[in-house]
């Protein structure tokens, strides 16, 4: 399946579409863990690094399982279909959130871009994104 997502950056931003998940999630590394050892976790994503296995999951499914994490984030969906190929959303996006001393963990997936935010900062952060979206040209 090809990826048809927009590529024009002025369209992508006018049809940002910024969506808050209510679920708390949290980032955790598992450094001596097998692809195999992941599945029970159902992570939102995971990403293998030198260091171990990066696994975003559920605050719930970290206290459950004993994982070690150091704060706590919320998910944003940008619910414009942008292509993979699409240049400048991200920088826009997170140069936005940084002018409003927000953090942002940005993942790109195949139809959407997804960024976890500080959960204190969250209802902040849509509001960054929602005003960046209705000022677009």
């Amino acid at each position: 399946m090809m990826n048809t997502g927009l590529t024009d950056l002025n369209k992508m931003l006018a049809t940002l579409s910024p969506q808050l998940s209510p679920e708390r999630v949290v980032f955790c590394t598992l450094p001596t863990a097998k692809l195999a050892d992941l599945v029970a976790l159902e992570p939102l994503c995971t990403f293998k690094e030198v260091e171990g296995w990066t696994v975003l999951v559920r605050r719930e499914t970290a206290v459950q399982q004993g994982l070690p994490f150091e704060g706590l984030f919320r998910q944003i969906t940008l619910r414009v279909h942008s292509s993979l190929e699409a240049v400048g959303l991200t920088a826009v996006v997170a140069t936005a959130l940084a002018d409003h001393n927000i953090s942002a963990n940005m993942v790109a997936a195949y139809f959407h871009d997804h960024i976890f935010v500080p959960e204190h900062k969250a209802e902040q952060a849509l509001s960054v994104l929602t005003a960046l979206a209705e000022q677009a040209p």
